[in-house]
């Protein structure tokens, strides 16, 4: 039976990069916010960028049910930052008999720090379409994360685990 897989980890830890790895070996669909966000909007959403990612969450709840029920794997890439985000993400499949994993990427302050700085010259010189994530982004979203607890994650990698060489 299909399964759905979120994402847990810090903006730039390897979630994206770990999906596309994933996505080939359970063969699964990917459902990506910042692959939507930056489509549509590039780097800058405004002052509504919360709330459509708000809406883009809701809406990938309501698509994943959908693939699962077609019989296809789903991948959440997206944060799953806060504990409370987790907690409705299981309850939302438990309601509807969805199998669904918590995979957290585990990853150093130092390693986080490095592959930002990557991350970003990268966006800059154009070669990723990537956010680029400032001192005040970081900031904003070290200050929301959550790590998940043992109890809420089914696999961590930790990030002598992940390949980075592609972000």
């Amino acid at each position: 039976m299909a399964k759905v897989i979120m994402m847990c980890g810090r903006i730039c830890c390897g979630k994206s990069t770990y999906a596309r790895r994933l996505r080939t070996e359970i063969n699964a669909a990917v459902l990506s916010i910042d692959e939507i966000m930056l489509a549509v909007f590039g780097q800058y959403a405004g002052e509504k960028h919360d709330e459509y990612v708000e809406r883009l969450k809701k809406y990938f709840f309501g698509k994943s049910a959908e693939l699962i029920e077609a019989g296809i794997n789903v991948i959440l890439d997206w944060g799953f930052w806060t504990r409370e985000e987790r907690q409705y993400a299981r309850k939302f499949y438990a309601a509807r008999d969805i199998g669904c994993e918590l995979h957290y990427i585990d990853i150093s302050d130092g390693l986080w720090s490095e592959r930002l700085c990557k991350r970003n010259a990268l966006v800059k010189s154009g070669k990723a379409n990537d956010y680029f994530v400032d001192e005040n982004l970081a900031r904003k979203f070290a200050s929301i994360f959550e790590p998940p607890d043992a109890e809420e994650t089914d696999i961590t990698i930790y990030e002598d685990d992940t390949d980075m060489e592609e972000l």
